[in-house]
């Protein structure tokens, strides 16, 4: 962890492209409603399927429709299924993982506005968010244009930040999204590993935030 990061904070490791990220996607709305302007909430992509280069076939399909089933069956996201009928489909979540870290650098506390804008298109709107004029588009609105995305897109800083989500996700050796660890100093405690209701969460949640964290 950075010298130069916050006393007490929130990570949130995720993927924009991961089915139980889209199922939690109301529960960290929850938590971040409950940290407020306390606590920093960080960002961390989580690489699920980066550098994929295979296109789907059809018992992927059927592997991942199962997922995306479950989800729904347990949190009531939307998801259009009418996905399954692409043809040739590449699941490389870089792009859009990439595309988050765009984002956080450029307008940090948007980070998790546009990352839950990237899930909803690729799940409830069937968009495809490893295009980079797609995730581009899903930027506008806050606040960087076509041309301004590309560059930062491209950005190697932006690349190498990219990649240091996904080796912190493996040195953590964190191995499902969403993870949610709270941060007090150098100690670190997860507050789940995999989708939760929030119900389950906010004892523990609250009795972080309420917690003195470190001496000054």
């Amino acid at each position: 962890m950075s010298d130069e990061a916050p006393r007490r904070r929130l990570l949130y490791f995720a993927d924009p492209m991961c089915s139980w990220c889209w199922g939690f996607s109301p529960e960290i709305a929850r938590i971040r409603h409950a940290c407020a302007e306390a606590v920093p909430i960080r960002l961390c992509v989580g690489g699920l399927r980066a550098g994929e280069t295979r296109p789907l076939n059809e018992r992927s399909k059927a592997y991942i429709r199962h997922h995306w089933q479950e989800v729904q069956a347990a949190t009531g996201q939307p998801f259009d299924f009418g996905f399954f009928e692409r043809d040739g489909f590449v699941y490389d979540t870089e792009p859009a993982c990439r595309a988050s870290v765009v984002m956080r650098n450029f307008a940090p506390d948007a980070a998790l506005d546009y990352f839950a804008a990237v899930q909803r298109a690729f799940y409830a709107g069937n968009r495809d968010v490893t295009s980079e004029a797609v995730l581009a588009e899903i930027a506008t609105p806050f606040g960087i244009d076509a041309d301004g995305f590309a560059v930062l897109f491209a950005a190697e800083e932006v690349q190498a930040a990219t990649r240091a989500d996904f080796e912190l996700v493996q040195g953590l050796g964190i191995g499902g999204f969403p993870t949610v660890v709270l941060q007090t100093g150098n100690r670190l405690e997860a507050l789940t590993v995999g989708y939760r209701a929030y119900a389950d969460l906010e004892p523990e949640l609250t009795r972080w935030l309420a917690g003195p964290g470190l001496p000054e």
